[in-house]
């Protein structure tokens, strides 16, 4: 993930169609659209994993329905915990046979239709609910040097708590984190940063001018801004962390994405087009 740093790769996540969407078809495509834009510029391509507790098709299964290309070291699966466990080894299995060995691995949103992976099925007899911290370390007991495995981080949690389940994390053999999204520099982060030098890191960039879905999606109520812009918060944080990685989320892809080019500064300091 370092590398994704160094080469200037955006993680630009993408979400697969919900399972009881009415144009179907429609978003196969503009889902396929958006996949080989991101992989033809270069970036990553991150899958989320039935978000906000909203079911959908999974990533793995997308890309295999529409013969999309899987491009080594460009792909990334989003992996919660809200799966019975055949269909988790499906799901990597199928992972490893396309060649894509990111993934991003959360506790998840759940709901009423979806199951839940227990902590019997993962031989741990000393937690009540399996968490991220367990289904990474299943992953790599079950597929030893396979997968290279990053957590979230929320900053917007209790510090301490939330620096606990990063150490936690990172113990179970996570090797990379993406932050929640921020809209400025922020201490927390400044933390982690300090506390683990050698940690790839990457900051989340919210790219919607909504404020509240922000809130919605993180948990924790933030400040609404009629003036935010999107892009111009995501030159700010290149400027507050250069030598951070950046996912984005709620990307634009019609009125943000050709933008993106004159946003993240050479190592001079230069943007794209400076260049």
């Amino acid at each position: 993930m370092r590398e994704h740093i160094r080469q200037r790769r955006y993680h630009v996540e993408l979400g697969p169609p919900r399972q009881d969407s009415e144009k179907l078809l429609e978003n196969l495509e503009q889902f396929a659209q958006k996949y080989r834009r991101v992989l033809d510029s270069g970036y990553v391509a991150g899958i989320t994993d039935n978000s906000m507790g909203l079911l959908a098709f999974q990533g793995h299964e997308t890309i295999i329905e529409l013969g999309l290309p899987v491009v080594p070291g460009q792909v990334m699966i989003h992996l919660n915990t809200f799966h019975t466990k055949e269909n988790l080894h499906e799901i990597l299995d199928t992972c490893i046979a396309l060649g894509i060995r990111q993934l991003l691995v959360i506790s998840g949103d759940g709901s009423d239709r979806l199951p839940r992976l227990q902590p019997h099925e993962l031989g741990v007899t000393e937690v009540e609910a399996v968490t991220a911290v367990e289904l990474i370390a299943y992953i790599h007991q079950t597929w030893p040097g396979v997968f290279e495995i990053g957590a979230a981080f929320n900053p917007y949690e209790p510090r301490e708590h939330e620096m606990e389940k990063l150490r936690r994390k990172l113990d179970a053999g996570a090797t990379f984190i993406i932050t929640q999204p921020i809209l400025k520099q922020n201490e927390v982060v400044d933390e982690v940063l300090a506390r683990y030098p050698e940690l790839p890191v990457f900051v989340e960039a919210w790219m919607s001018r909504r404020i509240s879905l922000l809130s919605e999606a993180v948990g924790y109520e933030i400040k609404d801004d009629p003036n935010f812009d999107p892009i111009e918060t995501l030159k700010q944080l290149h400027r507050a962390y250069p030598d951070c990685g950046v996912y984005l989320s709620l990307l634009g892809f019609k009125t943000q994405y050709h933008l993106l080019g004159d946003t993240w500064p050479e190592p001079d300091g230069r943007t794209g087009e400076e260049a």
